[in-house]
């Protein structure tokens, strides 16, 4: 159960065996503690008591707070206890200094890019009868997309400036191709002039920027249970501030947990809203938060079966801690069906 608080001016407070929503003396909304995963802070001006805090670092629930007009996330409350393992930290940055630190990054851009061309493929095949040309043209971007996959399995050695550069040039590159041809499935009124990250204006890439905050405070949590570091990553460079690692895993989880349940929305005319400051509504930031979190929990296959996408992000992410410790040979990507 996820509880997610999305008013101005709400307040937060535990209420006996609960967390409760209230706003001018009106009850918004109601959790019981005991089957709470997370709460979701998605606007400013929320309060919350410190009660709340206590408890939910007691009871192990993270408390995510996402910016609600920049579309990301600046921090998350958890159990200090999760920061804790030291041993598996250690072996991560020796990773960066060695072959296995490589190895992580063609391993995530590699994902990343194969996910892209299977989405493809799943927009192409609902669209075979009904529009060929459109089928076809899905088609054929599926497999540019994957044309980059040859150049980044080249590099081998430690990760240096130079092949981190190049991977994320050629991870660039298929994006380019992998949007292009989002483009072609975006409704014509939505007006979506490419992707863009920072500063978006226009609904689309504010909707896709907010469904990424909300994953990744999906994917830190599960970094920071396995224990590993969420700043320390391989093939997005180290930064102050910069969740590096976190930025690492998600590009495995892109498409399939926001990329897919979006598009699906707007192609269906869900109305994407705006408010005067020309961020999205409250309305619309509650729909994705809570499609992206239910998308978490809808099964895709996985090492043999189907398996729920929150299951397959905590096993990806003990993937990396084995790896770094020496107790797995190989890192595999995870890549969404289609």
């Amino acid at each position: 159960m996820h509880l997610i608080v999305e008013q101005r001016g709400a307040f937060l407070a535990k209420h006996q065996g609960r967390l409760r929503v209230t706003k001018d003396k009106e009850r918004l909304a109601e959790a019981p503690i005991m089957h709470l995963e997370q709460v979701l802070i998605c606007s400013d001006g929320v309060a919350l008591s410190s009660d709340v805090v206590r408890v939910c670092a007691t009871e192990g629930i993270p408390i995510h707070f996402l910016n609600s007009k920049a579309g990301d996330d600046y921090g998350t409350l958890f159990a200090s206890g999760l920061t804790g393992m030291a041993l598996t930290k250690r072996a991560q940055l020796r990773a960066f200094e060695d072959e296995r630190g490589l190895d992580l990054a063609k391993a995530f851009a590699a994902g990343k890019v194969q996910s892209q061309a299977n989405l493809l493929r799943y927009a192409a095949k609902y669209r075979k009868e009904a529009d060929p040309a459109l089928h076809t043209e899905l088609t054929l971007a599926a497999s540019e997309v994957l044309d980059v996959l040859p150049a980044m399995q080249r590099y081998t050695g430690a990760i240096t400036d130079t092949t981190r550069a190049a991977l994320m040039g050629a991870e660039g590159r298929a994006a380019a191709r992998y949007w292009g041809a989002v483009a072609r499935l975006v409704p014509p009124e939505l007006a979506w002039p490419g992707r863009a990250t920072h500063g978006a204006s226009d609904r689309f890439n504010q909707a896709l920027n907010y469904g990424y905050a909300v994953l990744r405070s999906q994917v830190r949590v599960a970094l920071l249970l396995a224990g590993l570091e969420p700043n320390a990553g391989f093939l997005h460079a180290d930064r102050p501030g910069k969740p590096s690692l976190t930025l690492d895993l998600i590009e495995e989880f892109r498409q399939a947990v926001v990329d897919r349940p979006l598009i699906g929305q707007v192609t269906r005319g869900v109305d994407l809203a705006q408010q005067d400051d020309g961020g999205l509504d409250a309305a619309t930031r509650k729909r994705i938060a809570e499609k992206v979190l239910e998308r978490m929990e809808s099964s895709e296959l996985y090492e043999g079966k189907r398996q729920p996408l929150r299951h397959i992000l905590q096993c990806q992410a003990r993937h990396i801690a084995t790896f770094v410790r020496g107790e797995r040979v190989t890192y595999t990507p995870f890549v969404m069906g289609w």
